[in-house]
């Protein structure tokens, strides 16, 4: 049995069941948006939003990873899904690893893009640093920051002054209010136990020029993950804005894969 799920989301598509989890200071549209039609022309996809972000209020109460993992799964479970693979991106991955350990009758596959199962002392840094800047008040300053450690630097390098200037005066708009709860929660996040439990098919999709969670962390999951599937796509945190079809293709063909 699962409880009720207080998570706001979207549901679209028909078929197979997928349930998505986003990153810290995300949400399904933010970090799914860009490849949500394309995942639903074969799936029936739940995308709940964490706790102050998109249709969800903020919490009340400090978050953690056993119950963001069955909030996420009783969500699913609420929209008709008795099993579904799940896609995690960023936190998600996490998240999506505790929840198919926890509720493996329900997990059937597993997809892990630019996750983590620990964060090691230099993405720790960028977490102080993003809180530190988040608690400050200095929303423009603190864009500037995770538009510099999110997108590949190939990226940057190619980006005008004058779209640069865009995409950071958006960013610091778009911080959504539960964004102190969620990278609260990353320092006490450690899923190395749980791994070598994971027995669905996993696929595991390193982002290549990834500052804030380096392909590091992608190869420690890939390597303590049963049978898990490594694949590259060069980009940087962000593969919603930098290759959104070629995230989309990868994610479909590896589900298509474990149909068959």
């Amino acid at each position: 049995m699962t409880a009720d799920s207080p998570l706001g989301r979207i549901v679209r598509g028909t078929g197979p069941g997928l349930l998505l989890a986003h990153g810290a200071g995300g949400g399904v549209q933010p970090n799914f948006g860009p490849i949500l039609d394309g995942l639903a022309e074969h799936h029936t996809v739940v995308g709940p939003d964490y706790p102050g972000t998109g249709r969800t209020p903020r919490a009340t109460a400090p978050l953690t990873l056993d119950g963001l993992a069955d909030d996420l799964v009783a969500a699913a479970v609420e929209e008709g899904l008795d099993t579904f693979a799940i896609a995690g991106y960023s936190l998600g991955g996490p998240v999506a690893i505790r929840a198919a350990t926890r509720h493996p009758a329900r997990v059937t596959a597993l997809i892990l893009t630019a996750s983590f199962a620990h964060p090691n002392p230099r993405f720790l840094l960028a977490i102080r640093l993003w809180r530190e800047l988040l608690e400050s008040g200095d929303r423009a300053r603190l864009a500037a920051f995770l538009t510099l450690i999110c997108f590949g630097a190939p990226a940057l390098d190619a980006t005008a002054q004058a779209d640069l200037d865009i995409a950071v005066k958006a960013t610091a708009l778009t911080l959504p209010p539960g964004t102190a709860d969620h990278i609260a929660l990353v320092p006490a996040i450690d899923v190395r136990a749980d791994l070598p439990g994971v027995t669905v098919p996993t696929l595991v999709i390193s982002t290549t020029h990834d500052a804030l969670v380096t392909p590091i962390h992608h190869h420690a999951l890939a390597d303590a993950i049963p049978n898990a599937r490594l694949a590259e796509l060069p980009t940087g945190h962000l593969p919603f804005l930098e290759r959104p079809a070629e995230w989309l293709t990868q994610i479909r063909d590896f589900l298509a894969a474990t149909r068959s």
